[in-house]
């Protein structure tokens, strides 16, 4: 039995930021109803090379039921109003005014449904000078700072590896604020709008550089502010045939970094800056260069301090940690062997998350669901001949 079992959502997201958030809320047991439109959702056909084609949806269309609607006609918007009407929870990703064209905005179903819980994930929000901007992960990046606090070993902004405002700033912001809601729905039996922008996600997440900045000091410099590479016990040093992480912010962990290096005489210099530091981190990485990654990566091994590798996302996948916490499975919704799958970011001691059903094929369970909320079979049948549905 899963936390959120009983809980109806109707996801009319795509892409990554709504799908990534229904797709915790279904792990954690909600019947996430996902209403793709007749093309149906881009991360099915999203890969780099045929071989991955729909590895995307494999993930974040697990646990879900799919449902193809025409919301640009009557019949497919009236049948999403009619699910909307017996749901907990609506989670959109339109750009802002499209839910509203479209009439399914807040305003529209919290008049059927008053309880409703209304979550909109948008770029930059929908309020502001920005509300109608396109915009994707690498400009909500760049405008709030975190580009600038990115940068390569040659000064260039370097676009992170994942995409932080769509999953950190987005999903798991909407994710939080769905939960929040549902709760005190359940308290009150009030509903309520929430409004979910990537860029504000960001915003808050700058946390103690946006401090220092508020306090009056100075804007943090790309490779060079706190915790972000400007500072000796904080870096990525290279060893002979690549690199290893340094994470040493507590005065024990960097003294038994340096004692194990016979630099003990760099002690004082953890928080160096300007000149120091960049002497301090040559002196380190001269050490570290004389042996490959897996010789220093063995020997801090027995020390207590914060030492480790810059895998590969295909080393990340077999890391020992990674392994033996169950991150990545091999095990279908059946609990029978399957395709590989990404496990689960948590675990709960009597509601664990868990992959119930495979990511549904587009429009599989069309029919069902409408059946559901009753709609005969011949209005059905009709309904996919006028092109306001479809049906896997």
């Amino acid at each position: 039995m899963g936390a959120l079992d009983g809980l109806k959502v109707i996801d009319l997201t795509q892409r990554l930021p709504g799908p990534y958030c229904t797709m915790l809320l279904a792990d954690l047991g909600a019947d996430v109803i996902q209403v793709e439109s007749p093309a149906g959702d881009a991360t099915r056909t999203l890969a780099v090379g045929e071989a991955a084609k729909g590895a995307a949806h494999a993930l974040l269309g697990r646990n879900k039921r799919s449902v193809v609607l025409n919301l640009k006609s009557d019949d497919g918007r009236e049948a999403c109003l009619r699910l909307i009407d017996s749901a907990d929870v609506v989670v959109e990703g339109f750009r802002p005014g499209v839910a509203a064209r479209l009439g399914i905005d807040y305003e529209t179903v919290r008049a059927r449904n008053p309880q409703l819980v209304y979550c909109s994930i948008s770029g930059y929000g929908q309020d502001g000078p920005y509300r109608d901007r396109a915009g994707h992960d690498l400009n909500y990046l760049g405008i709030a700072g975190v580009l600038d606090m990115t940068r390569g070993s040659d000064g260039q902004p370097a676009i992170p590896g994942i995409q932080v405002a769509d999953i950190g700033a987005g999903a798991l912001s909407a994710a939080v604020a769905v939960l929040a809601a549902t709760l005190h729905k359940h308290r009150t039996g009030q509903g309520q709008y929430i409004d979910v922008a990537m860029l504000d996600g960001l915003v808050s997440m700058l946390s103690i550089h946006a401090m220092t900045v508020l306090a009056g000091g100075p804007s943090p410099t790309g490779g060079q502010a706190l915790l972000s590479g400007g500072h000796p016990c904080y870096a990525v040093y290279p060893t002979r045939d690549g690199h290893i992480t340094v994470g040493c912010t507590e005065s024990h962990f960097w003294k038994n970094f340096l004692v194990f290096l016979g630099r003990e005489d760099l002690v004082a210099e953890m928080w160096a800056e300007g000149e120091r530091n960049r002497a301090a981190q040559a002196q380190v990485a001269a050490i570290l260069r004389t042996r490959s990654s897996a010789q220093w990566l063995a020997d801090f091994s027995s020390i207590d301090t914060c030492v480790g590798p810059v895998n590969s996302v295909e080393q990340a996948l077999i890391d020992e940690q990674v392994t033996h916490r169950g991150l990545v499975r091999c095990t279908g919704a059946d609990g029978e062997a399957g395709p590989a799958q990404l496990g689960h970011a948590f675990r709960m001691s009597a509601t664990p998350p868990a992959i119930r059903r495979r990511a549904a094929r587009l429009g599989e369970h069309t029919r069902e669901v409408l059946a559901s909320i009753g709609y005969p079979d011949e209005r059905i049948e009709c309904m996919r001949e006028g092109g306001a549905i479809g049906t896997g």
